[in-house]
């Protein structure tokens, strides 16, 4: 299943609809470093909701993914990580790294919105 990417302003969001494999996510990652350049992207919202199990890949892809981005001039936010994923992440020694992450959308639009401040020096 391909993730739709919307654009959304000057960013970008791609909401995840159901587990994915390691393909797919291979996908969504070229997919999106692709469309930050094609629209000129501000920023970009990752949204994982859905997800009830994130793995050692899905992890080094989403920080791959917001590696490449950040290279290419935009942020990355993940935002929607369930209570339950957590725990398990942290169980399992599971990190995102620096990658930002925010409760849900509303809150990384406002995170987005921040980072693009003149005065930010993130």
């Amino acid at each position: 299943m391909r993730v739709p990417i919307l654009k959304q302003g000057n960013y970008l969001i791609a909401s995840v609809q159901s587990s994915l494999s390691d393909e797919e996510l291979l996908k969504l990652r070229d997919d999106l470093v692709a469309k930050v350049s094609q629209v000129r992207a501000r920023g970009v919202i990752i949204d994982v909701t859905v997800l009830d199990v994130m793995d050692s890949f899905a992890t080094r892809i989403l920080k791959d993914i917001a590696q490449m981005i950040k290279l290419r001039g935009a942020p990355t936010v993940v935002v929607g990580v369930q209570p339950d994923v957590a725990l398990a992440m942290v169980q399992l020694g599971l990190s995102l790294g620096h990658l930002e992450t925010a409760l849900d959308l509303e809150e990384g639009l406002a995170l987005l919105d921040d980072f693009n401040q003149p005065n930010n020096e993130n």
